[in-house]
């Protein structure tokens, strides 16, 4: 079995989501994680994973940070008492698009970063064209702080984040970008990663996996994605399966 580690369930329409659940199935995807973007969205998404028997994160993206106050970490934190909610996130920082300030984004990635020790759920982290910022603040939050768990998702980053990451207790998970024929050295990256720190995901609706590259992304679909990777580490696809789902487990315990 495969788990979406991350997707966006709520982004297609409530009579779509039957036959994506369907698909997903059919796929060899018993599972998957629907991810907060917003606290107002954050909020709706354990009834739409109870409904949809899947799990869910909450939290505030980097591109949202400056729209509404910067929930406080025992404000998220109380969101993860509900049974579907197995995480924090996706929050982090975004330089390539920069949708809101640098430091609302710092502040907003700190909070998250405090939730997740604080809730003792894993932090699902978006990191893009800010690898250094990223792990300067993660090492200091460890630092200053105390331990937590983290996800690298969709990562497409320098090797020098992951191995950082990793080093910091961090797992990565791998979307469709690392079947683009251009993601040689991402592919690289991924043969290189200890075992036991790999997962993978969609980010669907966003990044289809080659063939399906430039539609509509959808859970079924991470089953291309764990054939890359699965063809990149020498494994075949179950023995793949099997290693991310156990990932997955160690990382969200409260999927276990």
């Amino acid at each position: 079995m495969l788990i979406d580690s991350h997707c966006h369930l709520d982004y297609f329409t409530p009579d779509e989501l039957p036959g994506i659940l369907e698909r997903a199935a059919a796929s060899g995807v018993g599972e998957m994680v629907t991810i907060g973007t917003t606290l107002e969205q954050s909020r709706r998404l354990p009834a739409l994973a109870e409904a949809a028997d899947v799990w869910c994160t909450v939290g505030v993206h980097p591109h949202h940070a400056a729209e509404a106050p910067i929930p406080t970490p025992e404000t998220l934190a109380e969101l993860t008492q509900q049974p579907r909610v197995i995480g924090i996130g996706e929050s982090g920082l975004d330089y390539f698009y920069d949708r809101a300030p640098r430091d609302v984004q710092q502040e907003n990635f700190r909070a998250h970063i405090r939730a997740a020790r604080l809730a003792g759920v894993p932090l699902a982290i978006h990191a893009r064209d800010a690898d250094a910022d990223i792990m300067v603040t993660l090492q200091d939050e460890r630092d200053n702080g105390g331990n937590f768990d983290f996800l690298l998702h969709c990562f497409s980053s320098t090797r020098r984040l992951a191995e950082a990451g990793v080093a910091m207790g961090g797992y990565i998970s791998f979307s469709g970008i690392l079947t683009f024929p251009k993601s040689s050295e991402l592919r690289e990256i991924a043969r290189d990663l200890p075992a036991d720190r790999l997962l993978v995901e969609t980010d669907s609706p966003y990044l289809a996996p080659v063939p399906n590259r430039g539609k509509r992304n959808e859970p079924a679909w991470v089953a291309h994605t764990a054939a890359v990777l699965a063809k990149v580490r020498g494994l075949t696809p179950n023995e793949l399966a099997e290693l991310t789902t156990a990932n997955f487990r160690r990382l969200f315990r409260k999927a276990a």
